[in-house]
């Protein structure tokens, strides 16, 4: 059973940073690419960042690219998403979820919530 475990996040003022992480366990983590998502009050769950199993490929949306910054540590068995210049729009509940071979993110944390005040 996977189990994928964020934290780090918090209350921050605008132009601030923050990284949250997010732990894995029950399978080999190095072999899957892993994603964060965003859901907002009131609004549908959106993509934010994904890494390729190596951690050599990354791709962001437009909404926080330049801005965001996704990594792992396969040794840890632990996905990053380094958060700077935060804007009050980034404020959501912040998800990770392992990638499987067929593209469909299967099993997802429980998330941590991420505050922007102005």
């Amino acid at each position: 059973q996977v189990q994928l475990v964020e934290s780090g996040g918090g209350l921050v003022q605008a132009g601030g940073s923050l990284r949250l992480s997010c732990a894995a366990s029950g399978r080999t983590f190095s072999a899957y690419a892993m994603g964060w998502f965003r859901q907002a009050p009131g609004k549908e769950r959106e993509f934010v960042a994904r890494i390729s199993w190596s951690g050599g490929s990354a791709y962001y949306a437009d909404s926080v690219k330049g801005r965001f910054t996704i990594s792992r540590d396969n040794a840890k068995n632990t996905v990053y998403l380094q958060m700077n210049s935060l804007k009050p729009e980034d404020t959501a509940v912040y998800s990770c979820a392992e990638q499987s071979s067929s593209g469909r993110y299967n099993y997802w944390g429980q998330g941590t919530q991420v505050t922007v005040s102005s």
